[in-house]
């Protein structure tokens, strides 16, 4: 065991966390801090296939899991391990045009993180904390983290794509475009494709669909990003957790000339209080909805919602690629555990041969599943692995 990587990924509502050996991928501890701030919140990581969590599992704050990651579960917990790690790397959002790959991490980094905050505002500055926290933390290790950004893998998206129809003095000038979210796992799902289907990265053509408390649907022809759904920031496109998604623009001025709501509160009312949260008016667990579906019309609502909006990104998407698609994924934590909202969305698509396997769709898996029926377009269960991406590039760029 030697030369070890330290992965923190710093979600909206989770913590992911790991040691890997990024030459021989082999990760010899992960765990994940999830469900934060709800009464579910729960701390569990895994070392050689024994489970290990924290006793108390409620309203866990962000702080107080990025502490304990830190002092009780590295440094206290298995600090002859943790003694291996030569670098660490780390999530961010958002790196606008400042950032077009990974970065070793410096004082100029972190301010040029910042002035990206506004683009992904409830994201960068969890990544942020992180980022400082590690630093102060492991003083050793301060030269050696790496900040790897989701946007990096929408560089190459098109004009036609990236462009918003408004006066382009606002691109020109302030670089107003779409970025895009969850390029890390995108990458690595385009890899994992390439491998499962034995065909080269630059000919696979394929629909993302990356579904978590954060969602967003990708279209990649010939192994390059040509559109997704998310935009200048992760707030738009699909319905999130505590995201709306697309809206009509126009309600924002009806809500602050109307309703004299100020632009501060919408945009809080926008990220914070919509999405599923905003239409259960209970949490923004999905899981909620999900499990109360068969019986509570407000949660029926909810989740036909999620996955009617899901099946427009598909199928819009479907029709840039549609002679060669060589098949639509599901990843992230909805994406990979919700049998329901698979089976609700592709059955929207059934007249674009997407069919699912009713008993294909139950199966528990690790890695990877396909769910189509036969003789169908392939549709793909896959685990997101952000880390091994995280991995990756850290040990490279600290080499």
């Amino acid at each position: 065991m030697k030369d070890l990587i330290l992965v923190l990924n710093c979600g909206s509502s989770s913590i992911k966390f790991s040691i890997i050996d990024p030459i021989n991928e082999i990760v010899y501890l992960h765990g994940e801090a999830s469900s934060l701030n709800l009464h579910n919140s729960l701390i569990k990581w895994f070392i050689k296939n024994k489970v290990y969590s924290l006793d108390n599992k409620n309203f866990i704050s962000y702080n107080y899991a990025i502490n304990y990651i830190c002092k009780k579960i590295f440094l206290k917990y298995n600090y002859k391990m943790f003694s291996k790690v030569i670098g660490i790397g780390h999530r961010v959002v958002n790196g606008g045009d400042l950032f077009k790959k990974s970065i070793l991490i410096n004082k100029d980094v972190i301010k040029n993180i910042e002035k990206c905050v506004c683009l992904a505002p409830i994201h960068n500055p969890l990544n942020l904390l992180g980022i400082r926290k590690f630093m102060d933390l492991f003083p050793k290790l301060k030269n050696n983290n790496v900040a790897v950004f989701d946007t990096s893998f929408h560089n190459n998206l098109p004009k036609r794509s990236y462009l918003y129809a408004i006066p382009t003095k606002f691109y020109n000038k302030h670089n107003i475009r779409k970025y895009g979210a969850h390029g890390i796992n995108c990458l690595y799902i385009l890899k994992k494709v390439s491998t499962i289907l034995k065909k080269k990265v630059r000919k696979i053509n394929i629909i993302i669909c990356h579904l978590g408390n954060g969602s967003s649907v990708s279209v990649i022809k010939n192994g390059i990003c040509i559109d997704t759904s998310m935009g200048f920031t992760p707030l738009s496109g699909l319905i999130m957790g505590t995201r709306s998604g697309d809206i009509d623009p126009s309600i924002i001025f009806y809500m602050h000339e109307n309703l004299k709501i100020s632009i501060k509160k919408i945009k809080y009312i926008l990220n914070n209080e919509s999405g599923i949260l905003g239409l259960n008016n209970k949490t923004s667990d999905f899981r909620y909805s999900e499990n109360r579906y068969n019986f509570s019309v407000v949660d029926k609502t909810t989740v036909e919602m999620f996955c009617y909006r899901l099946a427009k990104y598909i199928s819009s998407y479907f029709f840039l690629i549609k002679k060669n698609i060589d098949a639509v994924i599901f990843t992230g934590g909805i994406g990979e555990n919700s049998k329901l909202v698979r089976k609700i969305t592709i059955n929207h698509l059934n007249s674009l041969n997407f069919y699912i396997d009713k008993d294909k769709n139950n199966k528990i898996y690790k890695d990877f599943n396909f769910i189509n029926k036969n003789n169908t377009i392939p549709i793909l269960v896959i685990s997101a692995n952000e880390e091994i991406v995280i991995a990756k590039d850290t040990f490279k760029i600290i080499s």
